[in-house]
């Protein structure tokens, strides 16, 4: 049985503190664009290109239906649209339109500016670090 020291809950405060806080910069950068903060998210996921419904739940952790719900609001406002998938044709893959790809790329700047704020306080060798510790923490999820 593991045992938790000081150093241990510390580090897992810091972290539960640090998801606060950039779930914070998401609302932050996102209200002024016109999206909640889930939508921003959404959106920039679709950065990487199409994805399925299920991958997206997934991927945003929400239940299918409030996804649904999301895309068909952001789909009202002509920033995804549905298109075919390319080898089920059953299924839809959700895709920025480039109204939407303008936005997305425009919340993820402001989010990524404001975390680049956020960090010039570092040394460089102390973002170094941080930067390897995290990559390493991601590569386990």
């Amino acid at each position: 049985m593991a045992t938790t020291t000081a150093r241990d809950t510390e580090l897992t405060g810091a972290l539960v503190q640090t998801m606060h806080l950039l779930q914070d910069l998401y609302a932050e950068t996102s209200r002024p664009l016109g999206l909640t903060p889930q939508q921003a998210h959404l959106v920039c996921v679709l950065l990487m290109g199409p994805q399925g419904m299920t991958d997206l739940s997934r991927t945003l952790s929400i239940e299918r239906s409030t996804l649904t719900n999301m895309v068909d609001r952001l789909e009202r406002r002509s920033l995804v649209a549905r298109i075919a998938h390319p080898t089920d044709r059953r299924a839809c893959q959700i895709d920025l339109t480039d109204a939407g790809r303008d936005l997305a790329n425009q919340a993820h700047e402001a989010v990524t500016a404001r975390i680049t704020e956020l960090t010039t306080v570092l040394p460089a060798t102390t973002r170094a670090t941080l930067t390897s510790a995290l990559q390493t923490l991601l590569a386990q999820a």
